[in-house]
């Protein structure tokens, strides 16, 4: 390996050490007082490396919110290519995901709520903390249009807009339940009551279980 590719390296290598040191920090001690001293003591870098990174710890933060936000949507595009291809289908696979172990945990539910307290006087966070999630909320109202042409329902994007506002809202409460709530929260059940919300707008679409194909 040349020392060019070895530099390289180190600076990815680096660079991505302070994203996590910076989200393992606002998860364990809380977004306020994610400091300097705190991440490079996590990441086990010198201080000086935060500026030539990221050009101050601002950004830092913020290019830790986006790779947070970033993951998050990986994982959902990879649930998405193994569900069915029908809308409820898809549908379902969203909602599984959003409550599954692997993305609705102590460290994740933390970082999201700290960064979405933190963004009310840090507006370039505020993107990857929103609770209307604007990528998040196309798809399901993307999904849920389709439902309701394919069922020539009266006034369809009415229907699938409440449909999705709805859905993002309850999915919102179960995160929020599960952060008051870690012990005894179950998944199980978060599940039932979204997929009863969506039986009870398109029964022939979905069940307490999910998708009905």
């Amino acid at each position: 390996m040349t020392v060019s590719k070895i530099n390289r390296t180190d600076k990815t290598q680096n660079h991505l050490a302070l994203i996590h040191a910076t989200l393992d920090a606002i998860a364990d001690v809380g977004f306020a007082n994610t400091s300097d001293s705190e991440i490079i003591y996590r990441a086990n870098l010198s201080r000086g490396m935060i500026h030539l990174h990221f050009k101050g710890q601002e950004n830092l933060v913020a290019e830790a919110a986006k790779f947070a936000n970033s993951e998050y949507y990986e994982a959902l595009e990879r649930q998405l290519v193994k569900a069915g291809s029908s809308p409820q289908e898809q549908l379902a696979s969203i909602i599984k995901n959003d409550l599954s172990e692997k993305v609705l945990n102590r460290k994740s539910v933390s970082i999201w709520y700290e960064l979405r307290g933190g963004s009310r006087h840090h507006v370039e966070i505020a993107p990857f903390s929103d609770t209307r999630d604007a990528r998040l909320r196309d798809l399901f109202y993307a999904t849920f249009l389709t439902i309701t042409n394919d069922l020539k329902l009266d006034k369809p994007d009415v229907i699938a807009r409440d449909a999705t506002h709805g859905s993002i809202a309850l999915l919102e409460g179960m995160w929020t339940d599960y952060m008051l709530h870690q012990n005894s929260f179950s998944r199980k059940s978060a599940e039932r009551i979204v997929f009863r919300f969506l039986s009870a707008l398109f029964p022939d679409q979905f069940n307490l279980n999910g998708a009905i194909v």
